[in-house]
């Protein structure tokens, strides 16, 4: 068999081994970098560069490797390359066919140059300067572009200085070497074109849901940047984790595709409050509904008020001394009963039976509208007054935490492919606890996975530390650490992932990041690490594995579609001010 056969026989069977590894390669940077080093080996060629074609029609140089020289920038090593991209047009509009780059991508036509010193028709004078300042000779070139199956071409293979096996010296690119580089670039165009579509569809994806969160967030200055920033704080607890290398996460790992899993359930770890009405995710005292109806409350005093000064006046009139005195003992108490009513309306403190008591008998007097007496207080009134801590009824509180129920539906309702199934998952478990009193399924702490235990720290940690919300102060670093600390203790948190975050630093680290100096102190991190969680029973196996696809019978009502009807098509059986919310929603 004679070498030239022989020769040709292994760069087929080369191009077939290089084929079936580019349709393999899944990383856009290690795809490339394997074209042009694929190339270079077909060819024995000393240098090449790859470039792709950018939206505004410039050829980005995305690998450069000259082996003599020692170049290898772009691709996996990290490297940038600092040279500007190439212009496909002037800006005058007119196609620049001065480079031979930019040439072949406008044709669409490959170029064998044998010698550039000798070469007419286009312009070389920057490879001279580089070939002055480098001591280098850049000759032979082969130059050819990568179309796609719309023909449109994504980029450019350009092969520098073909060697003689033998004898090493520089020789022109010979036509089969030519022909067997540009069928490595048709397969190498079609692999790259999928790997440029797969980025192009995940940066869409990215860009919507960041979209959602951030129309979440702006809904209601009550939620601030929470949805911006609990993927910050996730991703950097995860990071510690898979960082460990003793402890219970000495073993905890993630891959590239995993890392992304949990940075899309991050960012979609709330996306049921598109759902929650606005009136009770933002009702910042206990009457308040589209409007605080306190002030309703305020003018049936006035009406009150009025009334006590006419049987004053007539009293007056009919020679009664003591009616001011009456009056003005009438009025101070109708002051004082407005004034706990205001006090109680703003939920700031726990209320006590006495105080329902009060606002009860308070209730139950009566005022003159219309020429009807009426209660000076509602039914619906008194219950909202009476909530004994907060501003939400238990229904209002159910609507709220409900929103973990339609972030679940909505997240399962999605076709997430294969690397993302888990997203519901890890997005849906934030709200759950260790010893299963969490909500909306009450799920045990075995049965939750690491990633969903580390959101769930992330997600209270951002909520006591966060300035931005309107009713209330972000509170300091240590009264934040003392919070986690009490929640470790009573089984919210993994006391594991939570010790972990104190021993890493994630917490100090996020928070001069994000938190203004007069917010970071000194926090007591060996109270943290010695705080105990308290013993806790294991729910029943049966138990266990029915929560792990249901949701708690108080929650159950709030099992509705996407498109806004019960899953087994029936009205569900739920309080009416829980139905009315969610029509509204």
């Amino acid at each position: 068999m004679s070498e030239s056969l022989e020769r040709r026989l292994e760069r087929l069977e080369l191009l077939y081994e290089v084929g079936i590894a580019l349709s393999a390669e899944d990383d856009k940077d290690r795809l490339v970098e394997r074209i042009l080093l694929e190339a270079k080996k077909l060819c024995n060629a000393d240098g090449g560069t790859l470039y792709l074609r950018t939206e505004d029609d410039q050829l980005r140089f995305a690998i450069m490797r000259t082996d003599s020289l020692g170049i290898a920038l772009g691709g996996t090593t990290g490297k940038p390359i600092e040279f500007a991209p190439l212009p496909m047009f002037a800006k005058s509009g007119a196609p620049n066919e001065h480079n031979i780059a930019t040439c072949a991508a406008l044709r669409k036509e490959s170029f064998n140059i044998p010698d550039a010193y000798d070469a007419t028709g286009f312009d070389f004078s920057g490879t001279k300067r580089f070939d002055d300042e480098a001591g280098y000779r850049s000759q032979s070139f082969l130059t050819i572009p990568m179309v796609n199956h719309q023909d449109r071409v994504i980029g450019v293979l350009q092969l520098l200085n073909a060697k003689d096996p033998e004898t090493g010296a520089v020789v022109p690119f010979r036509e089969e070497e030519q022909r067997i580089v540009e069928a490595l670039a048709s397969q190498a165009a079609v692999a790259l074109d999928n790997q440029l579509l797969l980025e192009g569809q995940k940066a869409l994806l990215e860009a919507f849901i960041q979209m959602i969160a951030a129309a979440i967030d702006s809904k209601s200055p009550y939620t601030g940047a929470h949805c911006e920033r609990v993927p910050v704080l996730t991703l950097m607890l995860a990071q510690a984790a898979v960082a460990a290398d003793e402890g219970p996460f000495a073993e905890f790992t993630l891959t590239e595709e995993e890392w992304y899993e949990l940075k899309i359930a991050a960012w979609l770890h709330d996306c049921g409050k598109v759902t929650t009405p606005v009136h009770v995710m933002d009702k910042a005292t206990k009457l308040e509904t589209i409007f605080d109806r306190i002030e309703m409350v305020k003018t049936r005093f006035e009406v009150l008020k009025r009334d006590a000064k006419i049987r004053m006046l007539e009293a007056q009139l009919e020679g009664d001394e003591e009616a001011k005195a009456r009056f003005q003992r009438e009025i101070a108490a109708l002051d004082e009963d407005r004034e706990f009513l205001v006090h109680a309306n703003v939920g700031s403190e726990f209320l006590s039976d006495e105080a329902k008591e009060r606002i009860h008998a308070i209730g139950a007097r009566q005022y003159v509208e219309g020429k009807l007496k009426r209660a000076l207080l509602d039914e619906d009134e008194i219950e909202n007054l009476c909530i004994s801590r907060g501003t939400l009824t238990e229904e209002e509180r159910l609507i709220i935490n409900g929103h973990m129920v339609q972030t679940i539906q909505m997240l399962e309702a999605l076709p997430f492919p294969r690397n993302l199934r888990r997203v519901p998952e890890y997005a849906g478990g934030h709200h759950e606890k260790m010893d299963a009193k969490g909500y909306p399924r009450g799920m045990h702490a075995g049965d939750m996975s690491v990633p969903a235990r580390i959101m769930a720290i992330a997600d209270v940690f951002e909520a006591l530390t966060a300035q931005d919300r309107p009713y209330k102060k972000g509170k300091t670093l240590s009264e934040s650490m003392r919070i986690l600390s009490f929640m470790k203790r009573d089984n919210h948190l993994d006391p594991e992932l939570l010790d972990l975050f104190v021993r890493s630093g994630v917490y100090k680290d996020y928070a001069e990041k994000y938190l203004p100096d007069s917010l970071i102190d000194e926090v007591d991190e060996e109270s943290i690490l010695t705080t105990q969680p308290k013993a806790f029973e294991d729910l029943e196996e049966g138990l266990r594995a029915r929560r792990k696809r249901t949701f708690l019978p108080e929650y159950e009502p709030l099992r509705r579609s996407v498109m806004g009807e019960t899953r087994d098509g029936d009205e569900p059986d739920m309080p009416e001010q829980i139905r009315e919310a969610a029509k509204s929603a």
